[in-house]
């Protein structure tokens, strides 16, 4: 007797966004040490640090920009800082690690995923990956597929929830 895979008959595509994960090591640049007194940031001490830090340790990395102490922020400060890393750096963001890890995923989602691809097929969107895949990147790959597939599914071929079908 012969057996027959169905899932690969099914005519599947299946997508990992794992694939998509930019690698790099990931940075949380906290300006809360610069702060006076943990609440104030005072331009002349917050210029001597531009000065004085060696922006070149961020060579290669993934950075995002914070101050996690419950303080006003003046926008110049994020600005000096962009400055300074925008020539070591591999991406620069603002915000928590999380919110860096979204605008990576998404940004390569967006660059990458060739939409035309997929267009009438049966797609399958993996899940329960290894890196813990945020919810946005389900949402937007979902946004840029659902007007071109036929079928959009979550999971694994084997085991699938159905999220859109198209009328014909």
């Amino acid at each position: 007797m012969e057996i027959i895979n169905k899932v690969q008959s099914s005519g599947l595509l299946s997508l990992d966004l794992e694939e998509f994960y930019p690698e790099g090591e990931r940075v949380v640049l906290d300006i809360k040490e610069q702060l006076f007194m943990g609440m104030i940031l005072k331009e002349k001490d917050f210029r001597e640090y531009i000065k004085n830090t060696d922006w070149s340790s961020f060579e290669g990395k993934h950075v995002t920009l914070l101050c996690s102490a419950d303080a006003v922020i003046p926008t110049w400060a994020y600005m000096l800082l962009s400055n300074k890393l925008t020539p070591f750096v591999l991406s620069l963001h603002f915000g928590n690690l999380q919110q860096m890890e979204d605008n990576l995923i998404l940004e390569a989602i967006r660059t990458k995923v060739k939409v035309e691809e997929y267009k009438d097929a049966k797609v399958v969107i993996k899940g329960c990956g290894k890196l813990g895949i945020g919810n946005a990147a389900y949402v937007e790959i979902t946004r840029l597929l659902s007007p071109v597939v036929q079928s959009l599914m979550f999971g694994e071929p084997c085991s699938t929830v159905p999220v859109y079908k198209r009328r014909n």
